[in-house]
């Protein structure tokens, strides 16, 4: 079998046994490691074999076992697993940018990642161009001959823009720009954004990949030469390496990650049925609703809609508090991603820093709920919703 499903690549791909022949991965919790000679430490700095390893920051056996397989399961060459999601935003980010380089970047993009594109890149002398990613038209005048990086997030957060992988591929690739695309809405099980043409691929893997609100981590996956010659180089020195432990847990949760993302997704469809045309919201924003301006895109890109959808609450932020506050089952957090069903007010958490008028152009309302399905039976999820817009 030269090539398994991503599913089987999930529970095998690159597993490393010690002596012991254990079956569960090992975990290799250390930082350093032992060169028999003085001669076979200079080698090792000189030219690092395939399976070995200098520092724990540069890579490690439980580390590099996570890394080929998501990347298995991505279909990439290769992967650079880091601290956290947004460690691997900013190391992809950064490692291919310098002074007087120019990105084009959707502007639906989480807080953080906003941060770096409106805040610190600029401090560095790169030229950012924030634009409507799912407008063609808008990235062919934003792309120039001198743009380096083409940013965006394939399904935005929280409004859940779909963004044309392949038709924004095509474009940045006519003017020599790469594309970075921050995967996390879409999840591995149903990406296929490489070959959508996307150049390298970001995650963080504290969402759908642990899924059960663990640890933080992240990964930047792509082709060996930009993961080693461009990224490693970056990350290594900067030190947003992902510990061993979390590493491990990481790959407990690949191994679940298609069952729990396939459950999840069926009933985040569900309840977007039951919801839409709700008198009590303004709109329900799910790309698995024909509804959605952006459907025929996701179901070529994604086959799915995906874990999350998003509420517009008539009466704004009262009535959405009112209704979030008589919830039962679901849970207010600002993680994504988790066994356990989750809701939030964007505006007032994770967005809450951005001007009124970028909420406002992004479609970022104070009725606004994003709602991350778990995997509690649907039936308790669609009558907890029911009961808390009853209290409005």
């Amino acid at each position: 079998m030269t090539k398994k499903h991503p599913r089987t690549a999930a529970v095998h791909a690159g597993t490393r046994r010690s002596q012991y022949g254990e079956l569960s991965e090992a975990m290799f919790l250390t930082q350093g490691f032992v060169y028999p000679t003085a001669e076979a430490a200079e080698a090792r700095f000189v030219s690092l074999g395939e399976d070995e390893f200098i520092y724990a920051r540069y890579g490690n056996p439980t580390v590099r076992m996570f890394e080929e397989r998501i990347a298995a399961i991505e279909g990439t060459e290769d992967a650079f697993a880091t601290a956290s999601g947004m460690a691997a935003v900013n190391g992809a980010v950064m490692a291919g940018l310098k002074a007087g380089d120019h990105i084009v970047a959707a502007r639906a993009l989480f807080g953080s990642c906003l941060y770096i594109l409106d805040d610190i890149l600029p401090r560095f002398g790169v030229e950012v161009t924030l634009i409507d990613g799912t407008d063609l038209n808008a990235w062919e005048e934003a792309l120039r001959p001198d743009t380096k990086m083409a940013f965006f997030e394939t399904v935005s957060n929280p409004a859940l823009e779909v963004i044309d992988i392949a038709a924004v591929s095509k474009l940045a690739h006519a003017v020599g720009a790469y594309v970075v695309v921050d995967n996390v809405f879409s999840t591995p099980v149903f990406s296929d954004a490489v070959a959508q043409g996307a150049d390298v691929v970001v995650y963080s893997a504290t969402k759908h990949i642990d899924g059960q609100g663990r640890v933080l981590g992240g990964v930047v996956l792509g082709s060996r030469d930009y993961i080693r010659k461009t990224l490693e180089p970056y990350l290594k020195h900067t030190g947003g390496a992902m510990s061993p432990f979390n590493a491990w847990t990481l790959l407990k949760g690949l191994e679940t990650m298609d069952l729990r993302v396939r459950a999840q997704t069926q009933s985040a469809l569900e309840i977007a049925k039951v919801l839409e045309g709700d008198a009590r919201l303004e709109r329900v924003i799910y790309p698995g609703l024909p509804s959605h301006p952006q459907h025929d895109i996701c179901m070529k890109q994604l086959g799915a809609g995906g874990t999350v959808l998003a509420i517009d609450v008539r009466g704004g932020k009262d009535a959405s508090y009112a209704m979030l506050n008589a919830l039962e089952v679901f849970t207010i957090s600002n993680n994504l991603g988790d066994a356990k069903s989750i809701v939030t007010p964007p505006a007032f958490t994770t967005h809450q820093r951005l001007p009124q008028e970028q909420k406002d152009a992004l479609g970022i309302t104070e009725g606004l709920v994003r709602i991350s399905v778990g995997l509690e039976h649907t039936a308790d999820l669609i009558a907890d919703l029911e009961q808390a817009l009853a209290q409005i």
